[in-house]
């Protein structure tokens, strides 16, 4: 699945140079992000190598609400994941599943065999086994968690949604999405600092950094936190970020898939890290509850992966209207 590439990159691409570097500045590489977005799909139409409609009155309203769901995705992710616990915070995060799944019970219409839901159910119930030395209660963190998780599920099936080659499209959606939001986030990096943090950086003459810095907007990582760090944080522990490749990926698992596909694959892949992380060491320190949790929530996303693509199998996959030229559409 698309997804799964996210693994690689945040084992190999960053990793080394977010230790020596210490970025100050999120915002800003958020910021940078959007803008690799809007150059990449603005480049890619003029040359017609994609399609997505040119800009009108009504872009806004089809596009509505997900810019208001990043803006609260964005806040709430920054706010939550200094409140709990690493394995607190973990097993909160994995609602976003369940709720992915009820909301697209409500948005979309969809209907889930109970195997599913037994699956669904699995994972939670294996990142509450994992965490079950530390399940320490703070209620802030509770409620900006939960906040984070119920904006991550929605933006995830009005994603789905909008995705529609007779609306936006996934080119439309990230492009207008992108540009929407590149401007408000760039008022907030003035308006706390982080814009200044960024522009006094020590670093902007090193080649090297400069080079992994437009790795990070281009390719993208689900471990930002550690290039903004001069100290190693896990990579679960990392609020949300616009990444190109890492928001295409995103988007085309849930053109071809589903959100709750797209949020399982996430799941697992954090399961996956932490697998590595045993065998290759890091930050993982070992527990028998860590370990057979691990592998309750592993076998409940590989269970809901077995029957996804089984059922997929069964029904034509979907033709992919976007990359067809206009003058060959009828």
């Amino acid at each position: 699945m698309p997804t799964n590439c996210r693994t690689v990159k945040q084992i190999v691409l960053l990793s080394n140079e977010k230790e020596q570097h210490g970025f100050p500045s999120p915002i800003v590489l958020g910021i940078g992000q959007m803008a690799a977005t809007i150059m990449i799909l603005y480049v890619s139409k003029l040359n017609k190598i994609i399609n997505f409609p040119d800009f009108d009155k009504k872009i806004p309203i089809k596009l509505f609400p997900l810019p208001l769901l990043y803006v609260g995705n964005h806040i709430s992710g920054l706010s939550s994941t200094s409140k709990l616990s690493l394995p607190m915070f973990t097993v909160l995060r994995k609602f976003t599943i369940p709720l992915t799944l009820l909301l697209e019970t409500i948005i979309l219409g969809k209907q889930f065999s109970s195997d599913i839901i037994v699956s669904v159910l699995t994972i939670i119930l294996g990142a509450f086994i994992a965490a079950g030395s530390d399940l320490a209660f703070n209620l802030e963190g509770y409620v900006f968690v939960f906040l984070n998780n119920i904006f991550t599920a929605a933006n995830g099936v009005y994603t789905e949604q909008k995705m529609d080659p007779k609306e936006l499209g996934k080119y439309g959606v990230l492009f207008y999405n992108a540009c929407f939001m590149i401007i408000p986030t760039l008022i907030i990096s003035v308006s706390t600092g982080d814009l200044q943090q960024a522009t006094e950086f020590s670093q902007w003459k090193n080649v090297l950094f400069i080079i992994q810095f437009l790795l990070s907007c281009f390719l993208g990582t689900g471990a930002w936190l550690r290039l903004t760090s001069s100290h190693p944080v896990p990579a679960c522990r990392a609020a949300p970020r616009p990444r190109f490749l890492l928001m295409f990926s995103a988007a085309l698992c849930s053109c071809y898939n589903s959100a709750l596909t797209t949020a399982v694959v996430g799941a697992i892949k954090n399961v996956s890290v932490a697998y590595i992380g045993m065998l290759a060491g890091g930050d993982y320190v070992f527990s028998m509850l860590n370990f057979v949790g691990l592998n309750i929530c592993m076998a409940g996303g590989l269970r809901y992966s077995f029957l996804t693509l089984s059922s997929q199998l069964k029904s034509k996959q979907p033709v992919d209207e976007e990359n067809i030229p206009p003058d060959l559409k009828s």
